[in-house]
C-alpha cells in the first residue's frame, strides 16, 4: 500500500502542472512513528491550494485513506 501510495504521488508532477518537486520517502526504521514523509515545492500558496484540491491528489490520498492512523503537517514560505 506505501509503495502504491509513493507511486501514485510521484506521478503527480505529469498531471497537475503546479508541482515544481515531490518526494516521497518511506520509512525504514519500523521503531518510529510515521511511516512517509511527502516533501512538495509550489511557486505560492494558491497553487498549494489548487493541489490539495486537485482530483488526481485526492484520488492518491485515498490510498491511505482506510488505514491511516494520523497525519501531520508543515506548509512554509521560503
Amino acid at each position: 500500500m506505501m509503495n502504491s501510495f509513493k507511486e501514485a504521488i510521484e506521478a503527480l508532477p505529469a498531471k497537475i502542472s503546479v508541482i515544481r518537486k515531490i518526494e516521497v520517502g518511506l520509512n525504514m526504521n519500523p521503531g518510529e512513528t510515521w511511516n512517509i514523509a511527502l516533501y512538495s515545492e509550489f511557486d505560492n500558496l494558491d497553487d498549494v491550494k489548487f493541489y490539495a484540491t486537485h482530483p488526481e491528489h485526492v484520488a492518491a490520498g485515498k490510498i491511505l485513506a482506510e488505514t491511516k492512523e494520523s497525519r501531520a503537517c508543515v506548509d512554509y514560505e521560503f
